[in-house]
């Protein structure tokens, strides 16, 4: 049977015009390179990004990213440091607290092992801050540490007030200190306006830290900001800005960021394999698109989802037929790309090819 494409008609995603084995991540490249300039321009200039690696985990977006000029990248795991060693990048700041030694170890060997490179690890506890030291009384001069502060998020750093300096100072003591580091994760409002009040409390309390630390003669330099927040925190207070999922978008950045202009460029193409009356079955379910996300709302595709297994999702359709071709847009893009070790990418160059991408691997 000839396999057909259909797409939401909202949408405009090219399917690969081969047969393809699914589930099948696919990215477009060319949308990838216009997310990147629209966010660098919109952040204030490349040089100012610092695109956070989990969101894609693909080496060759790495290299891309660098020829464009970005100058460091964020990471989560001790693989995605590795992989942006060696796809060239010369700063990598491991941005999950941790005093798990072992973790700190290979962080630490990456660093010991390439030239060049300058590892910043944040830290938000004096038990991380020892056993970071404990592994550096070894050697590693090119590994520093920044603060993490906690904005109101409540899961990783330490409060905005004078406990935060005497971390720093600390790590000042150490030799490692380089600077800080914010994720305001927690203000996803889809209303900028409402964003930009919750941001305007947070800014002025980091920026009132700030002219502490300075008093007290230590760096100023600052990573904040999330995909909701890149284009809000001034240069003035921070030197960086870590802008989430960008590279690839979803479908909840289509319905929330709009006015951002981030193109879709990644999917996950399913097959039709059987239809019922007013619903049609896909090879996509659970191991497939975006696990973290509630089940109704894990992918926009040519129906409203009804349920997802392990291997399968339904969703409401009476327009489909068995062995057609979907495209299904993630609503977080970043956890359906952790779930391939490779994709089928759309080159600038308009030819079909696989690339190898870090997968699950931590």
């Amino acid at each position: 049977m000839e396999q057909s494409a259909v797409l939401d008609e909202k949408r405009d995603l090219p399917v690969p015009p081969v047969p393809v084995e699914t589930p099948c991540f696919v990215i477009l490249e060319d949308e990838v390179v216009f997310n990147l300039r629209q966010t660098a321009r919109l952040a204030g200039g490349i040089g100012r990004l610092m695109p956070h690696v989990k969101t894609h985990r693909a080496p060759w977006i790495i290299e891309m990213m660098i020829r464009e000029g970005v100058l460091g990248f964020k990471t989560a795991t001790p693989a995605e440091v590795e992989i942006a060693a060696e796809a060239g990048a010369r700063l990598i700041v491991w941005a999950y607290p941790t005093a798990n030694q072992a973790n700190i170890r290979r962080v630490a060997n990456v660093a010991r092992s390439h030239d060049g490179l300058r590892i910043e690890a944040v830290v938000d506890s004096y038990e991380g801050l020892h056993a970071w030291q404990s592994e550096l009384a070894s050697g590693a001069g090119n590994v520093g540490f920044r603060v993490d502060l906690d904005p109101g998020l409540g899961r990783t750093g330490v409060p905005i007030d004078e406990g935060a300096i005497a971390l720093a100072r600390a790590m000042a003591v150490a030799g490692h200190f380089a600077g800080w580091h914010v994720y305001d994760g927690h203000i996803t409002d889809a209303d900028r306006a409402e964003r930009e009040v919750k941001l305007a409390r947070l800014i002025n309390a980091v920026r009132k830290l700030m002219a502490d630390v300075s008093a007290a003669g230590l760096s100023t330099d600052l990573i904040a900001a999330g995909s909701y927040s890149f284009n809000i925190w001034s240069a003035e207070v921070a030197r960086w800005v870590s802008t989430g999922s960008f590279t690839f978008s979803s479908a909840q950045h289509s319905s929330d960021l709009g006015d951002i202009g981030w193109r879709i460029a990644a999917y996950v193409l399913s097959t039709v394999v059987s239809v019922g009356r007013d619903t049609a079955t896909l090879d996509a379910g659970s191991k497939a698109v975006s696990p973290d996300i509630p089940v109704t709302s894990r992918f926009v595709g040519p129906g409203p989802i009804k349920m997802i297994k392990e291997e399968h999702a339904v969703i409401g359709t009476n327009s489909l037929r068995v062995g057609d071709y979907v495209a299904l847009t993630p609503r977080h893009a970043c956890t359906a790309a952790y779930l391939y070790n490779r994709a089928l990418v759309r080159t600038t160059a308009g030819k079909w090819e696989y690339r190898t991408q870090l997968g699950a691997n931590r």
